[in-house]
């Protein structure tokens, strides 16, 4: 991409954490963006927040292609079209395997990989008519295992494949795909309340500026798969 004015992001989970950063950012360069969230209460409050007439916000559950189609059809007939797609929404519920119920186990499923799969389903056709970018957010922990994490696990692994498969699905069309795997962000994930403790973590705005590296990238190059951490561990 090269012109980024009134060009058009969707990102999921965009009321607050990574999705409200990159949100944040894209905005700062021209961009209109579009964000959901589950529930009306903290698409509401997001817009309050931004106060910025080139932000929609949306009601969506991932983990329901309905809501999906719906999002994306509400995006095309405000603004006619859809450049970039953040599938940024996720839940994490961590225990031991056989601690772990079912409903927290379908919970992460629904939402962490068949979300990455609804969103994209339901935009796939104005990526294609945009020539546009689909980015899911993954994590380091679908690369690298860890006790508590099996179901957490099984969805961001399931992430980073459905991803790197899409891209070679997609590319014949000039979609490009990447995943994007951090490691400790300061976000409100799994009810954190953000603090200056936090202040060793990536930060929302860094995850921001990583995918304007992407999105300015030369189109003959693709990042397929970035990795981010923390430059040094938080020291205990």
């Amino acid at each position: 991409m090269k012109d980024f004015k009134n060009k058009v992001a969707y990102i999921t989970g965009g009321t607050k954490g990574i999705g409200f950063g990159v949100a944040k950012t894209l905005l700062s360069q021209g961009m209109r963006v579009a964000i959901s969230g589950r529930s009306k209460e903290s698409v509401e409050q997001a817009l309050k927040d931004f106060e910025d007439d080139s932000v929609l916000g949306i009601v969506s559950n991932v983990a329901h292609i309905a809501d999906e189609k719906k999002a994306v059809s509400k995006i095309l007939n405000t603004w006619g079209q859809i450049d970039v797609v953040l599938a940024n929404a996720g839940v994490g519920n961590f225990a031991p395997i056989d601690e772990m119920t079912d409903e927290d186990w379908h919970q992460m499923i629904d939402t962490n990989l068949n979300g990455v799969f609804h969103t994209l389903k339901a935009s796939v056709n104005a990526l294609k008519k945009s020539k546009g970018y689909y980015i899911t957010l993954a994590s380091l922990a679908g690369t690298n295992f860890f006790a508590s994490g099996a179901g957490y696990n099984a969805s961001k692994f399931g992430v980073v494949g459905f991803t790197q498969a899409a891209m070679l699905d997609l590319r014949k069309y000039d979609i490009k795909v990447s995943t994007i795997m951090p490691g400790s962000v300061a976000t409100h994930f799994n009810n954190h309340e953000p603090d200056d403790s936090d202040a060793w973590k990536i930060q929302p705005e860094d995850i921001g500026e990583l995918v304007w590296d992407l999105l300015k990238m030369n189109p003959r190059t693709l990042p397929s798969k970035i990795e981010v951490r923390p430059s040094r561990p938080d020291k205990k």
